[in-house]
């Protein structure tokens, strides 16, 4: 049997890694400042993680949701502390796609309504409604495409609050920071009045977190720079350092009944595990601080390169924004100085580390892209 061909592969066969650096099956060392999609938050194979997991699945990995999982509530009290999120409820799922689709349903559950805005150049998912709220209709098959979203040019606070005053709105789904979108930040006035349109007319707030959230942007969540506080939250990427893992974080103002969300795999002892040590990682390291340190001068040190047009971002989330198309210049990063970077669109790179990216190795990366830009 073949493999369905819709990822276009770069020639790398990653074998291993650890904090910042992976390594092919070659033996050639990487600076990986991608950190797959933002998914690896505390660095490849950090110690407290391996051994958290490998306890774990050596005593259960898997039980089902019918029966007591003290793991599950431990992460909700360990993220709810660090996140400031405490009076809220948690439910646990598999992926950032499943993440949103649930909100969205509770959205809908919670006032009845059917109507969605999102935003120009918005990534929700590919699963039914998490696709049909991402602008990109390359990716919205006709059976997803069922007219519920009105897409709404991003800081336009005009055309939001007119949107919203028709009162027949159900959620305003919105990233704290967009990634595909090529790292696009949404202002903390617009992100304010936003919070206040969506009160006054009865919508739901949902802001998805998947990318930006735990501690990427230099605090918890990125809608945090703004003050507010959404009444859903959907995070995954991040939680679980590379298990798979996601989770609504569900305002109090939601009642929860009995078979309205499900899941079978969502939530699992070895997932937890993953969770709980991530979380325990992220505080003794401090990496929020440090994403919040080491990003902020990745962005100062990347301002004075004349070649980049445009440097957007905040913390270890950072894109840089080039007159030209990209291409050639991520695959020299790749292939000549190796350096792992991301993509969104055809001209801006990505940067997307572990959160443990120190300053020596983010030094070395601005030695190396000067390389690639200079000669």
């Amino acid at each position: 049997m073949k493999l369905f061909d819709v990822y276009p592969l770069f020639d790398v066969n990653i074998v291993q890694g650890k904090g910042c650096h992976v390594w092919d099956d070659k033996g050639q060392e990487y600076l990986d400042l991608y950190g797959g999609h933002a998914v690896i938050s505390i660095g490849h194979a950090h110690p407290h993680y391996v051994e958290a997991i490998s306890k774990q699945v050596a005593k259960l990995g898997f039980y089902s949701n019918s029966v007591i999982n003290k793991l599950q509530q431990e992460v909700a009290d360990r993220l709810g502390a660090m996140c400031g999120y405490n009076d809220y409820q948690l439910f646990l799922i598999n992926s950032g796609a499943e993440a949103n689709e649930n909100a969205l349903k509770l959205a809908s559950f919670y006032n009845g309504r059917t109507r969605v805005i999102s935003f120009a150049k918005a990534f929700h998912g590919r699963t039914s409604l998490a696709v049909e709220v991402t602008n990109n209709p390359k990716i919205i098959a006709p059976i997803n495409d069922n007219g519920h979203v009105t897409y709404l040019p991003l800081n336009d606070t005009d055309s939001m609050k007119a949107e919203l005053a028709k009162g027949d709105v159900c959620a305003v789904i919105i990233e704290g920071i967009q990634g595909v979108g090529g790292i696009q930040l949404p202002t903390n006035e617009f992100m304010q009045a936003l919070r206040q349109a969506c009160d006054e007319n009865n919508t739901v707030l949902i802001l998805d977190e998947i990318q930006s959230g735990y501690g990427r942007s230099g605090k918890f969540f990125a809608h945090q720079y703004a003050g507010i506080r959404p009444d859903l939250i959907t995070v995954a990427k991040g939680i679980g350092n590379g298990f798979p893992m996601a989770g609504v974080l569900i305002s109090p103002k939601f009642t929860p009944v009995y078979g309205q969300l499900g899941t079978t795999f969502g939530g699992n002892h070895l997932a937890c595990a993953a969770a709980i040590a991530v979380l325990d990682v992220m505080k003794e390291e401090n990496l929020i601080e440090n994403a919040a340190h080491v990003g902020s001068h990745l962005i100062e040190e990347l301002k004075k390169f004349p070649q980049i047009k445009e440097v957007r971002g905040l913390g270890l989330m950072i894109g840089m924004e080039f007159a030209e198309p990209i291409k050639e210049l991520r695959q020299r990063l790749l292939f000549e100085q190796k350096v792992f970077t991301g993509v969104s669109g055809t001209n801006v790179i990505r940067l997307l580390p572990p959160l443990c990216l120190s300053m020596t190795e983010a030094d070395e990366f601005l030695s190396r892209l000067n390389n690639v830009l200079t000669k």
